[in-house]
């Protein structure tokens, strides 16, 4: 990592502290996000979890359904995600779906815990096998043996042919 890259980080992140800053003097959670793509912000989220009742809305997500829709595309393929706080799980999954390239976040989830906004105790929960997860986690099987699962099997047939790259 170069200085630059370095000085970088920091501007971003400067960029998604303010957000979030900006957001707790409006009523919301202190958290904000920008997306960077080419050294340029082409979106930016906070969580909006207060404001809209919406228990996905937080600044990460918003920020890359912002960025897609930009873009056309739900590939964030070169897009760096600056957070002002560690991504939860949710968040994480998603930026991943998104291919999203680099995070880079501010404050931990060890800096949040005094607030009471780390996750990391939900993250430890999630890699517990289902039986031992405090939700209930059941898979109730549908297909005859054999069957495969329709809506999977018609999506498949939809999708176009793959181009192969043969040596």
């Amino acid at each position: 990592m170069t200085d630059n890259d370095r000085g970088q980080d920091r501007h971003f992140l400067c960029e998604a502290i303010e957000l979030a800053r900006a957001n707790v003097a409006h009523g919301g959670r202190p958290f904000g996000a920008v997306i960077v793509r080419d050294g340029a912000v082409i979106a930016s989220g906070v969580n909006e979890i207060i404001q809209s009742h919406d228990p996905t809305a937080h600044a990460e997500l918003l920020a890359v359904r912002a960025a897609s829709q930009k873009l056309g595309s739900p590939d964030l393929s070169g897009c760096v995600v600056y957070a002002s706080g560690q991504p939860c799980p949710m968040c994480m999954a998603a930026m991943r779906l998104a291919n999203v390239s680099q995070i880079v976040y501010a404050f931990s989830n060890d800096d949040g815990a005094p607030f009471g906004l780390s996750t990391a105790a939900l993250q430890a929960e999630l890699f517990l096998p289902h039986a031992e997860q405090s939700m209930t986690i059941r898979h109730q099987p549908m297909l005859a043996p054999g069957a495969e699962p329709e809506p999977y099997a018609t999506w498949k047939k939809r999708q176009p042919p793959v181009a192969r790259s043969d040596p």
